[in-house]
């Protein structure tokens, strides 16, 4: 059963909220008061993920994928909770896996919806009449994995990451047909789709700086749990990949692998990985980490901006913060 938190009930219950923020450097001070509480708006889910804002402070909602449940759900203040889409990646008539559902959602140049579609393999948009059109399920003729997550360019470009987690046996899945996992970029006019790199093994959360000179992109591997960054060239390729962060050392301690991701306006990452929300610097300095205590998928501003909307495990969370987001 999906439970809605307090102030969107529209009760006099206090706020629920879960887990701490944690300050490794002073300066994280002047990005979030670490009194600020997580605040539960929802729970009740089976594995949130995506999160996006659409529109404005006053009239706008967030969207959030449920994977497993193959929907999104909408979040509106006042309102609560209801059911965006159904299906929302998977449409087709056997069972397939635990994990069919969209992933990752963004907005394209012009507005539109798009979506990172586990069981459908591929990258769509949704249309003005309401319809989806596919952007990319195939490189080279051999259909993609599973579409993770995505990230959209000044250029209007997008770019998305390829792992294995929505194929039902994922890396062994006998209707596997690349032999690698990617970093990808779809052309705006022309949907032409790039290969961009293959240097992680389980590319997930995809994130651009402020200048879209540096493209952040997560590894969910917990042999090798890191969030890389890499030099966008004039062209929109990648080069230079350099390791900002490494995590490993906190997997099996910490719930929860480096996954989705968002930049402020600083420059300053806020990214999901083993024990919750981490805050770093452009440079890789972890700042603090906004502690869940849940296994956190990702995250994303909304509001006036300086709300972040976190999604983790069963929750759809909110804190308010000190700076704006992109």
């Amino acid at each position: 059963m999906i439970t809605v938190g307090a102030t969107q009930a529209q009760t006099s219950s206090p706020i629920r909220s879960l887990g701490k923020i944690e300050v490794f450097d002073p300066s994280l001070e002047s990005l979030v008061d670490p009194n600020s509480p997580i605040e539960i708006l929802a729970d009740g889910f089976t594995w949130t993920e995506g999160p996006c804002w659409i529109g404005s402070e006053a009239n706008g909602h967030l969207l959030f994928s449920d994977i497993p449940r193959n929907s999104i759900f909408k979040w509106k203040a006042n309102e609560g909770i209801t059911l965006f889409m159904n299906p929302s990646g998977y449409t087709g008539v056997t069972y397939y896996g635990l994990e069919p559902g969209s992933n990752g959602l963004l907005l394209d140049s012009k507005g539109q919806l798009v979506l990172c579609e586990h069981g459908d393999r591929r990258v769509s948009v949704l249309t003005q009449g309401g319809g989806k059109r596919t952007l990319a399920d195939n490189y080279q003729g051999k259909r993609l994995n599973s579409p993770n997550d995505g990230a959209l360019h000044s250029s209007g470009d997008i770019y998305f990451t390829d792992p294995p987690y929505g194929l039902p046996a994922r890396e062994k899945d006998p209707r596997r047909e690349l032999d690698h996992f990617g970093v990808y970029r779809i052309k705006k006019d022309s949907n032409e789709i790039t290969l961009l790199t293959t240097e992680l093994q389980r590319p997930n959360g995809i994130a651009f700086s402020p200048n879209y000179k540096t493209l952040y992109v997560a590894q969910s591997d917990p042999k090798k749990a890191i969030w890389m960054a890499f030099d966008v060239t004039a062209d929109g390729l990648l080069e230079n990949g350099r390791v900002l962060h490494d995590a490993t050392a906190s997997v099996g301690k910490l719930p929860g692998l480096p996954d989705g991701m968002s930049v402020d306006s600083l420059g300053n990452l806020w990214a999901s990985g083993p024990g919750g929300i981490y805050v770093m610097t452009p440079q890789g300095k972890v700042l603090g980490r906004l502690t869940t205590g849940e296994k956190t998928s990702n995250c994303a501003f909304g509001e006036d901006g300086k709300s972040l909307f976190i999604t983790a495990d069963s929750y759809l969370c909110r804190i308010k913060l000190k700076i704006k987001g992109l």
